[in-house]
């Protein structure tokens, strides 16, 4: 199997720099089912052309065949020997990929970080790509990454035009894209058009497709399609890595919800220009709410882009501030926000960025005196609530927890919203204020905690505030400051 990779961008042969892989050796590369060989056939200023060819050696797969799925082409016993993976791009290839351009995958390179770093024009050819779903299917999941996509079925015998298409499709991908992007999206997109794999699916692999599609996959359009295919079909798989997934939109998209509350224009419902944004005033409120515990050090778990922790530390009352989030995009972009990088040091020792997911336990949370959860909980499916309870109440245990989330019943106030929808395409639920406390209580009894709960934003007296706010406070700690 065969895949190329060219460029215009000059000098043209520093991608041989970019892949690590020198314009004028062949190299080859042992693999688990064969071995894989890099050469250039054409290499100049103007012009060069890296290509992986893929030699399969079809007693090794044979051998090795374990438990790889049912899905694939050769589940026969004659077909683990007599198959197309030696010719048809698949997993094989993305394995190769992964071994082979290992650096260039996590976009490194010693000899020219600035390009590696840069969008250049590239055109990737995979000759013959078994794609379940057509070529229609090749391009709507290249395309939304910004890829010009052609691709031509190839017929099943040239002779014999009325017997119609084979299931291979030739792909052409034209683009200017960073070198480790155009890496990642083929590692990911082969094996998900292929519809197949040659290795047993194992949890670890839910890691591998969040780290490969860290910045695209999610908010890919057919993000569920290439989750489950890239998984194989595994449901509890599919189920984690797409909750996963949810988070990394919420990160990315902080205070989304307010863009239909007509509390959130600074003119209001009524023409106000003094009014203060919903966003705003659920801030001040979850900052009112800190000053009052008492707490010192804080953590921010699902931080965003950092429109909280930027308040947080313009308060000198908070000795350390801590941003919690899954993506990168979203602590680099709290990264900027606060300006890091030009914040003299005994400022910048008061803030801590860290990446960790919010239904899994981490010791790196534990002993803060107050964490906040400030327009989270809505994002997860509701079967996650109890792994994130489990990691904030049970296993952090701050002193004390601010959670915010929208009122569902303010909903009918919003003109722009349709009846039934949520404010925001990525919310999993809305709570009613009754939902809302029963939750509270639940986990405030499971966990030592006692709660009080309130609203940020105008009271309606029908459907009361467009935003709930709860403050949790450990039993034990409550104990110690009333003494």
């Amino acid at each position: 199997m065969l895949l190329t990779l060219t460029t215009t961008h000059r000098p043209a042969t520093d991608l041989g720099h970019l892949l690590v892989k020198h314009p004028d050796r062949v190299q080859s590369f042992d693999l688990p089912a064969g071995v894989a060989h890099v050469f250039y056939p054409e290499a100049d200023e103007a012009r060069c052309t890296a290509a992986l060819l893929v030699e399969v050696d079809p007693l090794k797969l044979g051998a090795g065949r374990g438990r790889r799925q049912a899905t694939a082409p050769e589940g026969s016993t004659l077909g683990q020997y007599v198959n197309d993976r030696p010719y048809a791009a698949s997993s094989l290839l993305s394995s190769a990929l992964a071994k082979v351009f290992r650096s260039a995958l996590r976009g490194e390179s010693r000899d020219r970080a600035e390009l590696a770093a840069t969008a250049i024009p590239l055109t990737v050819r995979v000759p013959v790509l078994r794609c379940r779903g057509g070529a229609e299917l090749a391009v709507r999941v290249f395309a939304p990454l910004g890829w010009t996509v052609t691709a031509t079925p190839i017929p099943l015998d040239e002779t014999y035009p009325e017997w119609g298409d084979s299931r291979y499709v030739d792909l052409t991908l034209t683009g200017t894209l960073r070198l480790a992007d155009a890496l990642n999206h083929l590692y990911v997109l082969l094996p998900v058009l292929d519809d197949a794999k040659h290795y047993w699916v194992a949890p670890d692999e839910v890691d591998k497709l969040l780290r490969a599609g860290s910045g695209w996959l999610a908010d890919h359009p057919e993000r569920g399609l290439i989750t489950r295919r890239y998984l194989a079909h595994r449901r509890a798989l599919a189920g984690t890595a797409l909750a996963r997934l949810a988070e990394l939109r919420l990160a990315d998209e902080p205070d989304a919800d307010d863009s239909i509350d007509p509390t959130a224009d600074d003119a209001g419902p009524a023409g106000d220009p003094r009014r203060v944004p919903l966003a705003a005033q659920r801030r001040e409120a979850v900052l009112a709410a800190l000053r009052d515990s008492g707490a010192s050090r804080v953590v921010d778990l699902g931080c965003g882009g950092g429109a909280l922790l930027t308040a947080l530390v313009a308060d000198r009352r908070f000795t350390e501030v801590v941003g919690v989030d899954v993506s990168d995009r979203a602590l680099g972009l709290a990264a900027r926000r606060l300006r890091l990088d030009r914040l003299p040091e005994r400022q910048r020792d008061r803030i801590h960025l860290r990446q960790s997911a919010l239904t899994y336990r981490d010791d790196r949370l534990r002993g803060y005196d107050a964490a906040v959860l400030m327009e989270v909980v809505e994002h997860l499916d509701p079967p996650r609530l109890p792994a994130l309870e489990d990691a904030v109440f049970g296993h952090a245990r701050p002193g004390t927890v601010v959670v915010t989330t929208p009122n569902v019943e303010y909903n009918v106030r919003y003109e722009g919203l349709a009846p039934g929808r949520f404010r925001h395409a990525d919310h999993r639920f809305e709570w009613t204020r009754a939902e809302f406390a029963a939750w509270v209580e639940r986990v405030a009894a499971a966990h030592g905690y006692t709660a009080t709960i309130t609203g940020v934003g105008d009271a309606d007296p029908e459907v009361g505030t467009p935003t709930q706010l709860a403050v949790l406070t450990r039993n034990d700690r409550k104990e110690e400051t009333t003494r």
